[in-house]
């Protein structure tokens, strides 16, 4: 099996669309190219990646665990492509680097490490603490970066910020659910049963952004700060939830399987990035771990600075 670098990009891009026709206009590719990549993806790894629906398309079981290899696979091909064949041990130093909660536990634990290995002088210190107490801790100079969810950024006027990766927000629901066998599933079809709803890193408050310009609302029965429980609950059977591809796993923790959905809705993606002070001198170590992370997924040139 030849797995090529194209594949992958393809691959991840149609995941993130949801829908083929938009990958295309994203990759500057006509529609089958994309299409015919990733058709012979899914002949080299014998697994089907993708379901096809009149919506576009959704990601399997198999395709949501094969998403986040390829997410891994792309940072590795830009971290080797724009990073310079140089040594690193003379550089040195001290970064303060605020978390949120669900970007320590699924995103930065990986890249930390591969920092850690280029950058062995650079000491980087993890600090998990609300996304209000991280905006105010690198404005007032207690923190040098942050690496959180700025699809929660509040303030945009005096942070600048790059988004790493785009996460899609899809259904999970356990196997055999009733809402599986409907081709196109809809809010409105979420409303009619139990929800799980996740209460960390602002979960709860972000799902009105789409329930809410719908005239619905989830009919929950459990809240929780734990996604381990929101995994066991809805493999269990005890309700449906919408969450994340990044944080998804097809298995919970008693060994109960999770299927996942795309919706017929206008749900936002969960941004991941990168955010500092731009009027705050950053030190070497820092400006070398923000660099790190920047390239490594997106490579130059994508930056958002205050006005």
């Amino acid at each position: 099996m030849t797995l090529s670098i194209k594949q992958v990009r393809y691959f991840i891009a149609a995941a993130d669309a949801g829908q083929i026709s938009i990958a295309a206009i994203e990759l500057n590719v006509s529609q089958s190219a994309v299409t015919a990549a990733i058709q012979q993806l899914e002949a080299d790894l014998r697994v089907s990646l993708f379901r096809r629906h009149p919506g576009g398309v959704s990601l399997t079981t198999e395709g949501a665990r094969f998403l986040l290899h390829a997410r891994n696979i792309m940072a590795a091909v830009n971290e080797a492509v724009h990073t310079p064949l140089t040594d690193y041990a003379h550089l040195s130093g001290h970064v303060r680097v605020g978390v949120t909660y669900t970007v320590a536990g699924y995103f930065l634990p990986r890249h930390h490490a591969r920092f850690t290995r280029i950058y062995p002088g650079i000491d980087v210190e993890l600090i998990e603490l609300p996304r209000n107490a991280i905006e105010n801790g690198l404005l007032k100079g207690s923190l040098d970066l942050a690496v959180l969810l700025v699809s929660n950024l509040q303030d945009r006027i005096h942070l600048a910020y790059e988004v790493l990766i785009r996460s899609r927000r899809r259904l999970w629901l356990p196997v055999e659910h009733p809402l599986l066998k409907v081709d196109s599933i809809t809010l409105a079809d979420v409303a009619t049963v139990p929800y799980i709803m996740l209460t960390v890193d602002e979960a709860s408050s972000t799902v009105d952004r789409y329930w809410k310009p719908a005239g619905l609302h989830p009919n929950t029965v459990f809240r929780t700060s734990s996604v381990e429980a929101v995994r066991s609950l809805v493999a269990a059977g005890l309700g449906v939830t919408v969450l994340s591809d990044m944080v998804y796993r097809p298995w919970s923790l008693e060994g109960q399987r999770i299927e996942t959905r795309g919706l017929v809705a206008d749900i936002p993606t969960m941004d991941v990035g990168v955010v500092w002070d731009p009027h705050a001198e950053q030190s070497v170590a820092a400006r070398t771990f923000r660099d790190f992370l920047g390239l490594t997924f997106n490579g130059p040139g994508h930056e958002h600075d205050v006005p």
